[in-house]
């Protein structure tokens, strides 16, 4: 797939709003598609976000899980509804930038052909944990283990084409190893396995829950993808520091509308989500969970999908085909 191709794909207007009056909006409830399984970091703040539109609005916000296909079921969703404002999806960019470089030729539905970005909601930064069953202390052990018993390490993620699964495979590609994925629908089954001693390695958001599990030493952290090492986790290097700067993403999350959408209901959309977003308590909420508040224009939004679906051309040699 072309840049092009992806440009063309975005149902944004990134030019200056549209002069038609805007429609009477809401007029009903709002369905909010979560493309994650209820229980995790993700649901939560997705439900906290509903929560604030909800009080914003005047109008019910009804959040409705459907998870799956590495993001792409809740998203080939929304794309499929009604484009006038009262169907949202919240997900991670992850399914628009990473499965078009893994769609097989001709099969399947491309989510990024029939999605309007709305806003950015939050960056968080993915960690790379060691669970009961990794026997390593830290990431020169991981690497070394790799390299002598190619493929026995197994490395969960929340799915494929997900910011997890990149980490994954830029590790792979950067410092030559292999090891074996372990896609999962979502973090809540995903997390319990881990406990288990069912694989080895995870990728997983910096959340309450996992960092309980560090400090209880059930779980060894090993590297993090974020700018620079987290205050909360200041003993684990990032991916930059480790030479593998490819590896070292975080995950964007941010609202999105079915194609077709009037542009001033976009605008009006960003512009509630801005507001939510501005409030102390949502702002507090995603702070102390080690994330950070995103935010801006829609042409902003649309702007860092389209640089991270350029940088995430390492795919397409990995081999892996979503059929």
């Amino acid at each position: 797939m072309r840049r092009r191709t992806l440009l063309a794909s975005l149902p944004v207007a990134m030019g200056a709003a549209s002069a038609a009056a805007q429609p009477r909006w809401p007029t009903q409830p709002l369905r909010l598609i979560v493309v994650y399984p209820p229980g995790g970091l993700s649901d939560g703040m997705a439900r906290l976000l509903a929560e604030r539109l909800q009080a914003q609005l005047g109008v019910a916000v009804r959040v409705d899980n459907r998870a799956g296909g590495g993001g792409s079921v809740g998203l080939q969703a929304l794309a499929r509804a009604a484009p006038d404002g009262h169907t949202l999806a919240y997900s991670a960019v992850s399914p628009l930038t990473l499965r078009p470089h893994l769609q097989a030729d001709g099969t399947g539905v491309d989510p990024l052909r029939g999605i309007a970005p709305v806003a950015g909601v939050m960056f968080t930064p993915v960690l790379v944990v060691g669970t009961p069953a990794f026997t390593g202390r830290d990431f020169a052990a991981l690497l070394a283990q790799a390299r002598a018993r190619p493929g026995a390490l197994r490395w969960a993620t929340s799915g494929i084409a997900t910011a997890g699964h990149l980490v994954l495979e830029q590790v792979q590609a950067g410092a030559g190893v292999r090891v074996t994925h372990v896609p999962y629908k979502g973090g809540g089954q995903q997390l319990n396995d881990a406990l288990a001693g069912q694989f080895e390695l995870l990728s997983t958001n910096v959340a309450a829950a996992q960092l309980q599990h560090v400090a209880a030493g059930r779980f060894t952290p090993l590297a993090v993808g974020a700018p620079q090492r987290l205050d909360v986790l200041p003993q684990v290097p990032t991916f930059a520091e480790l030479d593998l700067a490819q590896a070292n993403v975080s995950s964007l999350f941010g609202l999105y509308a079915p194609p077709g959408t009037p542009p001033a209901l976009l605008d009006r959309l960003n512009a509630e989500t801005n507001r939510a977003l501005a409030e102390p308590s949502v702002r507090e909420r995603i702070v102390a969970s080690d994330n950070l508040p995103a935010g801006g224009s829609r042409a902003g939004f649309a702007r860092r999908i389209d640089e991270e679906w350029m940088a995430n051309r390492v795919l397409r040699s990995s081999g892996i085909r979503l059929e």
